[in-house]
């Protein structure tokens, strides 16, 4: 079986991967509670897979619900060097209609409450995070989903997360607009946050299903983005598929490229860690802490 292990996220309109064989479900204990929901390991062509729904297979987490520490940690304990992420967002610009995927490379946080680290309570590290997105991966990504039937691909855009469950006010979109983001959306932050500091590589496809709302005469309907999810999902199952293809036939290496990025991140001498802390960190930084 080829590696690198691919962790794939699902997002809106994405909790199922039909086409995986050999599929099994898993439930990982973590040391930061259940994770959204079992994870599905299985076969894609070649290459092997775990998928999670990031809402749970019913969609029964909103946003600020969702257990992203638990479930970057459990990739990380299945294996995976690379993790996916499919989702649905708003559009902020004109030229990027419903049914475009745009290839994010730039985040802009706009969460509160969520945790967002894995350090903390005795040990302090600050890891790199000025191009979120691994490139490596970034470049793999475009490939994948110009070989869709999306309308648009975008290879390159930044995100604004924010909190929901409600859609931005009109006021917040035209700010995001002024601020040159080009897609809105809930969930990529603090996941992405969370897989660098993990030191696994990281990308994301948006799958647009409306304008937000900047525009005078649209508001964001629900009703209208599932219509759009419809069509989306066929894109999305076919980008991951491509993605593995890519993976099967040796694109990407097999350890990921954010290897080592912590190796100089970790600031606190000697940290005096609970047994617990200790055990959950030592999945990403055994060779740190001594």
């Amino acid at each position: 079986m080829t590696k690198p292990m691919l962790g794939v996220i699902g997002g809106s309109g994405l909790y199922e991967m039909a086409d995986l064989e050999q599929r099994e479900s898993i439930h990982v204990a973590t040391p930061y509670g259940p994770t959204s929901d079992e994870l599905v390991v299985g076969t894609l062509g070649d290459q092997r897979v775990v998928f999670i729904p990031r809402h749970g297979r019913t969609h029964r987490l909103l946003p600020s619900e969702v257990p992203y520490r638990a479930n970057i940690w459990a990739l990380k304990s299945m294996g995976c060097e690379y993790v996916l992420s499919v989702s649905a967002g708003g559009s902020l610009q004109e030229n990027i209609a419903p049914g475009s995927v745009v290839c994010v490379d730039q985040y802009i946080d706009r969460t509160s409450g969520r945790s967002k680290t894995y350090f903390g309570s005795g040990i302090v590290g600050h890891l790199p995070f000025a191009d979120p997105v691994c490139a490596t991966f970034h470049q793999v990504l475009i490939e994948a989903a110009q070989a869709t039937s999306a309308q648009h691909v975008f290879e390159r855009g930044t995100y604004v997360c924010i909190d929901g469950p409600t859609f931005s006010t009109r006021a917040e979109s035209r700010l995001f607009r002024q601020w040159g983001a080009d897609c809105v959306g809930m969930t990529n932050l603090p996941e992405a946050r969370l897989a660098r500091e993990a030191e696994m590589s990281y990308a994301s496809a948006i799958l647009i299903t409306d304008w937000d709302c900047w525009k005078e005469r649209d508001d964001v309907r629900v009703e209208d983005i599932m219509k759009v999810l419809r069509d989306n999902a066929a894109v999305g199952q076919s980008l991951i598929r491509n993605v593995t293809a890519s993976c099967a036939k040796g694109r990407l290496p097999e350890v990921s490229p954010q290897r080592g990025a912590a190796q100089f991140s970790i600031v606190t001498q000697s940290p005096k860690l609970s047994e617990e802390h200790r055990s959950a960190l030592n999945l990403f930084y055994s060779q740190y802490l001594g």
